[in-house]
Parts: C-alpha cells; structure tokens; sequence
C-alpha cells in the first residue's frame, strides 16, 4: 500500500482561482488554516458567520456561488462570511468538517450558517444541485432574515453587477500531478 500527499492541492491553483476570485470580491474571507477556521467559527460573541465550502462542481457549485453571491446583496447578510476550498485548502476545510459540521456527511460544496460554534442552517450539495440560482438565494435570503442582523448587502450593488462568475466544468480542470 502507499501513502499518498492528502495536504498537497488536488486541482492546478491556477486553474480554480476564478471560483476563488468570485467568493473574495464579493466579500467572502479565504480560510486556509486550522487557526484561521477556530476564529471565525468558535466565537461565542452571537455573531452570525456563514461559511462555504468551495468546490470546482460545475453542476453544484457552478450554481452555488452565483446564487449565494445573490443572496449577499439581501437588506441582512451574516456578520463575517468565510471559505475554504475543497481539494485546495486541505487543512481548513477537514478542520470545518470535523469540528463544526461533524454532524453532516462531508459534501462540496456545502454552507452553514454558524453562532456560537454550532450550526444553525446547513445546506448540502444536494440543495445546489439542478436549483437555479434565484431559488438559493430566496432560501438564503430567509434563513439570513430570521437569523442574522448585520445590514447588507456585502458589496455595492454596483459592484455586484460588475460580478462575472465562474461557470467551468470541474472535470476539465486538471489534477496535480
């Protein structure tokens, strides 16, 4: 039997970067360390964070992150919003599946809704799969009213029609070799 690297990147950073660059310029902190995930995630402050986890499925996350960038530009968004990126930030995101979302099958992507260090909403691949992005963000956008106070949206509505999102195909980004 051999050991494989599971802490090397699965896919050229290179070729994901855009799915990364969708999350950051509306807002989204990048989580890449153990460290990093326990600050924003143990808080007991009752603040709201919603923390998603990345994924090059174009058929899941490919609606994922338009329909959650939607649901951002809603009158009240989660105080911090962070991500980590599967089969990229290897050490986050077994931290975030672990110790947060122990509870939940491992899926990406996948988003919750975290206070105080527990779940208080989780949406698995499933929920994004075959669901245009309108229907993600009218979900969102009810579970941030009835649960979040932070006032949105988390960028200008300017900005956010500047917003191209990354619509590639997982299976043609290529795997470190």
């Amino acid at each position: 039997m051999f050991n494989i690297n599971s802490q090397q990147p699965k896919y050229d950073p290179t070729a994901v970067q855009p799915m990364r660059d969708e999350l950051t310029y509306i807002g989204f902190t990048e989580l890449k360390t153990e460290d990093e995930v326990h600050k924003y995630l143990s808080n007991k402050n009752d603040e709201t964070t919603f923390v998603f986890i990345n994924s090059v499925c174009g058929c899941a996350a490919g609606s994922a992150r338009p329909g959650i960038s939607l649901a951002l530009q809603c009158k009240t968004i989660p105080n911090n919003i962070v991500t980590a990126f599967a089969g990229q930030d290897n050490e986050a995101v077994n931290a975030i599946r672990t110790k947060y979302l122990r509870q939940f099958a491992p899926s990406s992507p996948s988003a919750a809704l975290i206070k105080n260090g527990e779940v208080i909403f989780m949406m698995p691949r499933h929920y994004f799969e075959g669901r245009r992005e309108q229907h993600i963000a009218e979900l969102l956008n009810e579970v941030f009213v009835n649960n979040c106070s932070k006032e949105g949206p988390s960028i200008p509505k300017e900005k956010f029609e500047l917003l191209v999102h990354a619509r590639k195909c997982g299976s043609k980004i290529p795997l470190n070799n």
